[in-house]
C-alpha cells in the first residue's frame, strides 16, 4: 500500500506540474495575442500624419483679388486678439490694431480656419493657438511659427470643431469621420462609438464630452460609453448648431430651440423656436445668438419645464459664435466682433471684416472682355464687373442673375451672355443687362449650363438637351434625336463640329446633327460624366467628375493621360486653354496645367486661397483663377518651373 500510495503521489505530482505548464503555455499565449491585438488595433487607429512647418517662399508672382473677409472664430493668444475665417488668420493688438496677416495660399496652406482655441497639448511645454482648417488638417502656432499636422488622407484632413481637454488632449471634430484626438504627438480616433459622424460642434472636460452632429443629434461620451440624443431623446431637431457646458449642465442649440441636460439627461426645452446658431452661459443667464439677428436672454433660475420667456434684444448681424476669452465674453458675426457688456447684453464692435473689391468668395464663373474687364459670378451673388485695374465698377443681382453657371463674351458684336440658373441673360457692351431668354423665348428649359456664341449663333446647353437660336429662330436637340443623354454640362466647337459633355457621355454634333455617342462602353473613358471640354490643335481635352481628364483625338480614339492618376473631379467648365498651356481646375487636387510643347501635367496650388477651382480665364498675360474661396491672378511666367 505504501508503495502504491508514492506512485500515486508521484503520478498526481506529475499531473499537477503538466496541467501547470499547460496553464502556463495558454496564459502566455493568450497575453501573446491580447498583446498583437492590442499593438494591431493601436496601430490601425492611429492616424498617418505628417508635421511640417510653413516656411515656403511666398509665392511673388500671385496676386490676391480682394475678396470679403468672413469671420468663422476668435481667441486671445499672448495678450493679442485673433480672429480667424476662410481667409486665413489676423492678429490684432489690445488697441485692436492690425499686427499682421496670415492667408490662405500664401502664408498657410489652401484651407480656411473654422475653428481656433488656446492651450497647452500633452506633448508641449508652452501655451500654442490651435487651428482647425477646413480641408488641410490643424495648425498650430507658437507666437514665432506655424506648424501644420497633416493626415495622409483628405478627408482625414476636412475638421470642423475642436476642443482642448485639461489633459492636453486636443479633440477634433470631422467632417465625415468622426472625433478624432490629438496629443501633440499622436494622431488616433477617440472612440470607436464616435466615428462616421459628421460633427458640427464639440465642447466638455476630460470624460465628459458632448459632441454636436450633423442630423444625428448629440452625443455624450462619458464613463467610457456614448450615450446618444436625438427628437425621441428631447432635442428640439437632430441637427445641433451649438454646445455651451456649465458645470454638470449642458446647453444644446439647434434650429428650433436649446436642450438643457442636467447630469447627463434631458431637462428642458428653453427658446423654442430660436435659431440657436450660438449658446453660452453667463451669470445663470443662458444667452442665444441667432442667425435672425437677434440676442435672446433666457433666465436660468426659473426651472419650469420650459423656462422664463426669453429676452429677445436686436443686435447688428446675425452672431455665429459666442466666445469667453480672458473674462470677456464676444459675439462672432461673419462681418465683425462685438464685445458683449455684461450689464446691458449691448455689442460693442471691436473688429470689423475687411469688405474686399468683390462681392463674395464663392466664385462659379470668371470671364475676360476685349476691354480688359473682369467679369466674376457667384454661386449665388449675381456677378461682379471689375475695371482692367481691378476697382469693381458693378453688381448686378437679381432674380435672374444669381446663381451663375458661365459667362460668354461675344467679341464681334459686344454682346456677353451669362448662363444661369434662371435664364440665359444677356447684357450689353457697357455691362448692362438687357434681355433674358428662358423656356418663353425658345429654350428647352430654365436652367443655363453653358453656351457657345458663333458668328450670330448660339448653342445653349441645358439639363433638357441643346437649344440652338440663329436669325431663322430656335429648335432643340435632346435624347430622342440621338444625344446622348439629356443633361448637358459642358460646350467645345470646332467650325461646324461641336462637343456636348452630358451627365450620360460625349456627343459629337456636326451642323446641329449628332454624329456619334462616346461613353464608357465603347471608349477609353472611365467616367460618363462630362464636366469640361476644350478645343486644343486637332484634338479636344474632356474632363470628368471622378476619372480626370482625357485627349479625344482627330480619328475618334480616346486616350487616357498617364500622369494624371487616381480619382480625379474636374469641376465644371473649368478648363483654359493658352497658346502655350491649358488648365483645368479640380473640386480638392487644386489646379492643374498642362505644358503643351513638353504634353506633361503638373498641379499648381502656389497661392490658392482653396484646393476647390472652380473657374478659369486668362489672356495670354495673366490667369485668373477661381475658387470656393475667393479669386487670384497668376502671371504667365508664375508657371515656369525653374
Amino acid at each position: 500500500m505504501k508503495i502504491l500510495s508514492g506512485q500515486w503521489r508521484a503520478v498526481a505530482g506529475a499531473a499537477v506540474a503538466l496541467l501547470a505548464l499547460i496553464a502556463a503555455v495558454l496564459w502566455w499565449e493568450t497575453s501573446h495575442a491580447v498583446r498583437q491585438a492590442r499593438v494591431l488595433t493601436d496601430s490601425a487607429s492611429i492616424i498617418r500624419l505628417t508635421v511640417r512647418p510653413l516656411d515656403r517662399p511666398i509665392p511673388v508672382h500671385v496676386d490676391s483679388i480682394g475678396a470679403p473677409s468672413v469671420f468663422r472664430d476668435a481667441a486671445v493668444f499672448h495678450g493679442h486678439l485673433f480672429v480667424a475665417g476662410p481667409q486665413g488668420l489676423v492678429e490684432y493688438d489690445a488697441s485692436g490694431a492690425l499686427v499682421r496677416r496670415f492667408r490662405a495660399g500664401f502664408e498657410l496652406p489652401a484651407a480656411g480656419i473654422v475653428s481656433l482655441t488656446v492651450g497647452v497639448l500633452a506633448a508641449q511645454s508652452e501655451p500654442e493657438l490651435l487651428m482647425a482648417t477646413a480641408g488641410e488638417g490643424l495648425l498650430t502656432f507658437d507666437g514665432r511659427r506655424v506648424l501644420q499636422v497633416r493626415p495622409d488622407r483628405a478627408e482625414q484632413r476636412k475638421l470642423t470643431a475642436a476642443v482642448l481637454l485639461g489633459s492636453g488632449r486636443l479633440l477634433l471634430g470631422t467632417a465625415t469621420l468622426g472625433v478624432f484626438v490629438f496629443d501633440g504627438r499622436q494622431l488616433t480616433l477617440a472612440h470607436p462609438e464616435l466615428a462616421e459622424v459628421g460633427v458640427t460642434a464639440l465642447a466638455g472636460t476630460d470624460g465628459d464630452v458632448w459632441i454636436g452632429t450633423l442630423d444625428r443629434g448629440v452625443w455624450h461620451w462619458h464613463a467610457g460609453g456614448v450615450e446618444r440624443f436625438d427628437e425621441s431623446g428631447g432635442l428640439p431637431d437632430a441637427r445641433v448648431l451649438s454646445i455651451a457646458i456649465d458645470g454638470d449642465r449642458a446647453y444644446v442649440g439647434t434650429a428650433v430651440g436649446v436642450a438643457e441636460f442636467e447630469h447627463g439627461h434631458y431637462a428642458r426645452t428653453l427658446g423654442a423656436g430660436l435659431f440657436a446658431s450660438a449658446v453660452a452661459v453667463r451669470h445663470d443667464t443662458l444667452l442665444v445668438g441667432t442667425l435672425d439677428a437677434t440676442l435672446a436672454e433666457i433666465p436660468l433660475g426659473a426651472r419650469s419645464s420650459r423656462g422664463a420667456r426669453p429676452i429677445v434684444r436686436d443686435v447688428p448681424g446675425a452672431i455665429e459664435r459666442l466666445i469667453d476669452a480672458d473674462g470677456t465674453l464676444y459675439a462672432l458675426a461673419e462681418d465683425a466682433l462685438y464685445a458683449v457688456d455684461d450689464r446691458t447684453r449691448g455689442l460693442r464692435r471691436v473688429i470689423g471684416a475687411d469688405a474686399g473689391r468683390l462681392t463674395d468668395r464663392n466664385v462659379s464663373a470668371l470671364a475676360l472682355d476685349k476691354v480688359g474687364r473682369l467679369w466674376v459670378g457667384y454661386f449665388d451673388r449675381g456677378l461682379d464687373i471689375l475695371t482692367a485695374r481691378g476697382e469693381r465698377a458693378s453688381h448686378v443681382e437679381n432674380d435672374h442673375v444669381f446663381c451663375i453657371n458661365r459667362i460668354v463674351h461675344d467679341e464681334g458684336g459686344g454682346l456677353t451672355a451669362v448662363a444661369t440658373a434662371n435664364g440665359l441673360v444677356l447684357f450689353d457692351a457697357a455691362g448692362g443687362p438687357k434681355q433674358v431668354l428662358g423656356r418663353a423665348e425658345g429654350l428647352i428649359a430654365d436652367h443655363v449650363t453653358d453656351l457657345v456664341l458663333n458668328a450670330g449663333r448660339m448653342t445653349i446647353a441645358t439639363p433638357a438637351g441643346l437649344t440652338f437660336i440663329d436669325p431663322d429662330g430656335s429648335r432643340s436637340t435632346y435624347a430622342f434625336h440621338g444625344l446622348v443623354n439629356n443633361h448637358v454640362y459642358a460646350l467645345g466647337s470646332s467650325g461646324s463640329q461641336m462637343l456636348a459633355g452630358t451627365l450620360g457621355g460625349a456627343s459629337m454634333l456636326d451642323d446641329g446633327v449628332v454624329h456619334a455617342n462616346y461613353t464608357t462602353a465603347n471608349s477609353a473613358l472611365t467616367h460618363n460624366w462630362i464636366t469640361a471640354v476644350a478645343r486644343v490643335d486637332e484634338e479636344w481635352f474632356v474632363g470628368t467628375y471622378g476619372g480626370g481628364l482625357f485627349r479625344l483625338d482627330a480619328k475618334g480614339a480616346w486616350h487616357r493621360f498617364e500622369d494624371l492618376t487616381g480619382p480625379i473631379e474636374i469641376n465644371p467648365n473649368a478648363i483654359a486653354v493658352t497658346g502655350t498651356r491649358v488648365f483645368a481646375g479640380t473640386l480638392s487636387n487644386g489646379l492643374l496645367v498642362y505644358d503643351r510643347q513638353a504634353r506633361r501635367w503638373s498641379s499648381f496650388d502656389a497661392g490658392l486661397p482653396s484646393m476647390n477651382v472652380t473657374a478659369l480665364a486668362g489672356d495670354g498675360e495673366d490667369l485668373y483663377v477661381g475658387t470656393d474661396n475667393g479669386v487670384i491672378r497668376v502671371k504667365a511666367h508664375g508657371f515656369v518651373r525653374p
